[in-house]
């Protein structure tokens, strides 16, 4: 009888327990609309979708106009960008929305936490990608730039596509980290998402300190090698063979990257520079509402990032279309005016 008791105490306990995913916020949170709509997330995501759709179509249109070497590889690192953006507004926008237009039950849907620990790595991946992927497009840039000769026979679209496939594993082996006991992932304000749980914890903290300093780095290489690759093109462009090379090409390229780059510090570095200071200088005063809003910021890089490829890319087309002036046998091909244009591509 005794032992018949403790099972059923036991039963219930373990019934009653609370998933690691809601230990933090428990019980789930209930509707707000004052911080959170359907029709803001359904808006948002909706326009920061279109705009990448359009962006690839817009790439995939100037790739089949282009027949210059560099910038096919430049392309096809551009349309990994948008390509990672798009997935990663449909997936978690798709959650989003699904919750503010249904109001699920997070206990009730999820009692295992494997969708909260899906969506915490969706947040992740689609967030260290565009980072990673800004820092292998200033490095192959810096390359081309500074290493014309030795780029040229290195960098194919064939290593372009590979470099993109290891920035996306180098992302999911990140994010995947809580699955095997480093960090956690948890229901965040207003519980609409899920999030690394940022907190005092060594596991937590670690973790915490990875998304943030792996993000971080990344856009301190991108400054440092753009930097390094502008002045290098400002110096070539200003001395005296600058008429004997082409530039257009190269000053868009790096134009598109330093907007990139600049886009990409205004909207992560807030998040990332937050997730740092509260789990290393002040990891008890944490604030979930600060925490919606950088994550918020940080997603408008997304709808920001498409409108940069589509602006560029269709002003090139256009100059593309337009009728070329004979200039000779050598200059007939608009992508090869003459033999030195590649030598800084």
């Amino acid at each position: 009888m005794v032992s018949s008791l403790l099972s059923v105490d036991e039963t219930v306990a373990q019934s009653n327990e609370t998933p690691l995913c809601f230990s933090i916020n428990n019980p789930t949170f209930k509707p707000n609309h004052t911080i959170a709509s359907a029709y803001f997330s359904a808006v948002f995501s909706g326009l920061g979708l279109s705009s990448n759709l359009f962006a690839l179509l817009v790439l995939a249109k100037t790739f089949q106009h282009t027949k210059s070497r560099s910038r096919s590889s430049f392309l096809l690192f551009l349309g990994g960008l948008v390509f990672t953006d798009f997935m990663g507004l449909l997936v978690t926008g798709s959650i989003v929305v699904s919750y503010h237009i249904t109001h699920f039950n997070w206990r009730q849907l999820d009692p295992h936490c494997h969708f909260c620990n899906f969506m915490g790595m969706s947040m992740v991946f689609y967030g260290l990608c565009p980072l990673l992927l800004g820092a292998a497009m200033a490095m192959e840039r810096f390359i081309g730039i500074n290493r014309p000769f030795s780029r040229s026979t290195a960098m194919t679209n064939s290593r372009a596509c590979s470099t993109v496939a290891i920035v996306w594993v180098t992302a999911g082996c990140i994010s995947l980290l809580p699955l095997t006991g480093l960090g956690n992932y948890h229901l965040q304000v207003p519980g609409s998402w899920c999030f690394l749980n940022i907190s005092s914890e060594p596991l937590d903290m670690t973790f915490s300190l990875i998304f943030s300093l792996v993000g971080l780095l990344s856009l301190a290489v991108s400054f440092l090698l753009n930097t390094v690759s502008v002045i290098t093109l400002l110096k070539v462009c200003c001395g005296q063979d600058s008429r004997q090379r082409r530039r257009d090409y190269e000053v868009e390229m790096m134009v598109q990257l330093i907007l990139i780059m600049a886009i990409a510090s205004i909207c992560w570095c807030p998040l990332l520079m937050y997730i740092l200071k509260a789990a290393v200088v002040s990891p008890v005063a944490v604030d979930p509402y600060s925490v919606l809003f950088y994550l918020r910021l940080a997603t408008c890089n997304q709808i920001c990032d498409p409108w940069i490829y589509i602006l560029c890319q269709e002003s090139r087309l256009r100059r593309v279309k337009l009728p070329m002036p004979s200039l000779g046998n050598s200059d007939r091909d608009p992508d090869s005016h003459s033999l030195l244009t590649h030598q800084i591509v």
